[in-house]
């Protein structure tokens, strides 16, 4: 039962970072957390991101290939980015869970009101 609803959840998710670009971290993680409790937050958010790098790189292909990209907008992301990706990966496997938890829900509820508000 639990793989079916991965499969329908990543049926979800690529729709909806293609349509919208959110859904691979904020609702991912979120319906992940539900659906595999036992797991530590670290190998649910390393997960997720591993699923996100190829749904994203498809969805890039596709805005690419219609010409719908800022690249000055993209490559400003990119330079903040990967340093940053680079400093989180070595952070989070040294973070104990309870500490990650609620860095992860206050970020959900950042995203989410401001989702609401916007």
């Amino acid at each position: 039962m639990v793989t079916a609803l991965t499969f329908v959840l990543g049926v979800v998710l690529g729709t909806l970072v293609t349509l919208t670009s959110v859904g691979a971290g904020a609702l991912g993680v979120t319906v992940l957390l539900m659906l595999y409790p036992r797991l530590q937050i670290r190998d649910i958010v390393g997960s997720d991101i591993v699923h996100a790098v190829p749904l994203t790189l498809v969805g890039g292909i596709g805005y690419w290939m219609i010409g719908e990209i800022d690249w000055t907008m993209l490559i400003s992301l990119l330079l903040g980015s990967i340093p940053g990706i680079i400093i989180g990966s070595h952070i989070a496997p040294r973070m104990p869970d309870r500490l990650i938890r609620p860095f992860l829900a206050a970020t959900l509820a950042l995203v989410g009101l401001k989702l609401v508000i916007s």
